[in-house]
């Protein structure tokens, strides 16, 4: 044990083990039991047919095989993850920094829109669902109404109703919710700016726009590539609001590999939680082989110098 801190007053080093563990014990088991557990048990449980009453049987790779090749929901569910993950991101990330540029020129209205545009990501999920069923309402919807009203009654949809329309509103809720964060982060890394790199830049005659895409962006470069990574991880493990908004449907289009794993899971009968436990494994690895190529990516990148 360490001894007394400068002062002769015990500081936080100078605890027993016996203190550290009762304070830390607490916290270590509750994820032990509903973390660790968990994941040690959906790898057990990949490899097993587990069926009612907790019988299990060792079938190998056996699952892995048959969502690979025999589950085309799976491939679906990969395919709306997709692309809910690609263009997601990049439309979330974009739009945040065009968000924060305007609140960085000193728009009018800029504080009332800071607020007004940061304000659903304090809203839940559910909270979000609601309002954009609201919005999307085939009858008194505000999207149809506005349609209407424009004459433009040809392009009223049951946006949440129609495989070729679902995911995109979907996306569209998801934006609006996050929007918000996004700009937050941007805005605090465009104030931490170094000034005299702007200043220079605006003696030099660069206008605001030169000066965005030639001295701001490339300085903003590593809080956007973090953006981008988050964002995608996030996405890619989407649930609540697929779930709450559509539940997967109509017809797959919205199906999500998460929605997917907990419908196969508690949401079909089919007593087997064997097979969800391999798809969610593989997405588990598809998520860390990502997460490991881009921190590798990262790590090469060249540092900007100031």
């Amino acid at each position: 044990m360490a001894g007394p801190s400068r002062g002769g007053t015990p500081g936080a080093r100078d605890a027993s083990w016996g203190t550290a563990a009762l304070f830390l014990g607490p916290a270590v088991a509750l994820t032990l039991v509903f973390t660790v557990y968990p994941v040690l048990r959906t790898f057990y449980n990949s490899v097993h047919f587990v069926g009612p009453q907790n019988r299990t049987s060792f079938i190998g790779l056996r699952n892995f095989a048959d969502v690979l090749t025999a589950d085309p929901v799976f491939w679906k569910a990969v395919g709306n993850t997709a692309i809910f993950s690609v263009v997601g991101t990049v439309a979330d990330v974009a739009g945040g920094l065009v968000l924060a540029l305007c609140l960085f020129a000193n728009a009018p209205l800029a504080r009332a829109c800071r607020v007004i545009w940061f304000t659903p990501v304090l809203m839940s999920y559910v909270v979000v669902c609601i309002i954009w069923g609201w919005i999307y309402d085939y009858d008194w919807g505000v999207v149809n109404l506005l349609l209407g009203w424009l004459g433009l009654d040809w392009l009223q949809h049951s946006w949440l109703g129609e495989p070729g329309t679902a995911l995109w509103a979907v996306m569209v809720a998801h934006l609006w919710k996050w929007l918000g964060f996004n700009m937050i982060v941007f805005l605090a890394a465009l104030h931490a700016l170094p000034g005299d790199v702007l200043a220079a830049a605006e003696l030099d005659n660069c206008g605001w726009l030169a000066r965005t895409v030639y001295v701001i962006l490339p300085m903003l470069r590593p809080t956007v590539v973090n953006l981008l990574i988050l964002s995608f991880i996030g996405k890619m493990m989407i649930f609540d609001l697929v779930w709450v908004m559509t539940g997967g449907g109509p017809l797959w289009s919205t199906e999500t590999v998460s929605t997917y794993v907990y419908k196969r899971a508690f949401d079909w009968n089919t007593f087997d939680l064997g097979y969800p436990s391999a798809i969610a494994v593989l997405w588990f690895a598809l998520i860390l082989a990502f997460v490991a190529a881009a921190t590798a990516l990262l790590r090469r990148r060249e540092r900007l110098e100031f």
